[in-house]
């Protein structure tokens, strides 16, 4: 299946993640309001939206950051609301942040040996290989021994991407993985998702770059002021009156 398009109603459709009515509130704040939303194995599902319309609330809900005020999370049919993230890690769905923070006294080798040792539980040399491994599929195997001050913001965020990735995700929520990098380094970025995905690994990414969300994913959800707005093919959503109003401006009309 090509970037962009949606599975042909003929494909088997597999659930691998499931939220269902999530609404998450900070005091009088509704961050989330009954928010639905379905992942199916092999996908590369988007999520848009303005700044503080929720996104990044629904992932840390999901990766269990936060707790829902209501609603459920289920992983493979099982429900894992509330349980904590280092469980949920384990359990096979990993997440990157927005901003970036990774040991910055440690080496990029370091740094990913940790996501592969307490991540998903390798002894020492096992997760030394595998971190090895990851650093030299995201196009690091050459800065291992830098530090993340030694790098740039691009290798930073493949850092990022590699760190989560060494905890052997079924699962991957990639939060604006492309934030500050150029066009150019953009195309790279999405030539790596395309592999990761190619590995098995479904794909939950939340990104502003619409040129990404249109070029990469087979689905978009559109979340505003907490509730979901919108969802469909790329061409769908950026097509919707409602999500051109909200997000998008008139330049897609």
């Amino acid at each position: 299946m090509g970037p962009g398009q949606v599975k042909n109603k003929e494909e088997v459709l597999i659930e691998i993640l499931k939220v269902e009515g999530v609404t998450k509130n900070f005091d009088q704040l509704v961050a989330l309001r009954a928010v639905d939303v379905t992942l199916y194995k092999g996908d590369i599902l988007g999520m848009i939206g303005p700044n503080g319309s929720g996104k990044t609330t629904l992932f840390n809900v999901i990766s269990g950051i936060y707790a829902p005020a209501s609603g459920n999370v289920r992983y493979k049919g099982q429900s894992i609301t509330n349980k904590k993230p280092h469980v949920i890690c384990r359990m096979g769905i990993a997440r990157t942040f927005q901003i970036v923070q990774p040991f910055s006294q440690m080496t990029l080798l370091e740094n990913v040996l940790i996501g592969a040792m307490y991540g998903r539980g390798f002894e020492q040399a096992a997760g030394r290989e595998k971190a090895k491994e990851i650093l030299q599929f995201v196009g690091l195997k050459d800065k291992i021994y830098f530090t993340p001050n030694e790098v740039t913001t691009e290798d930073r965020r493949r850092l990022e991407l590699a760190r989560a990735l060494a905890t052997e995700p079924e699962v991957l929520l990639l939060d604006e993985i492309m934030a500050g990098l150029t066009p150019a380094e953009i195309e790279e970025a999405l030539n790596l998702i395309r592999q990761v995905n190619n590995r098995g690994i479904t794909i939950f990414m939340v990104e502003h770059i619409m040129k990404a969300v249109m070029g990469i994913c087979q689905r978009v959800v559109v979340l505003n002021y907490g509730e979901k707005i919108a969802e469909g093919s790329p061409q769908e959503v950026a097509e919707n009156s409602e999500v051109i109003k909200a997000y998008l401006g008139d330049r897609y009309v």
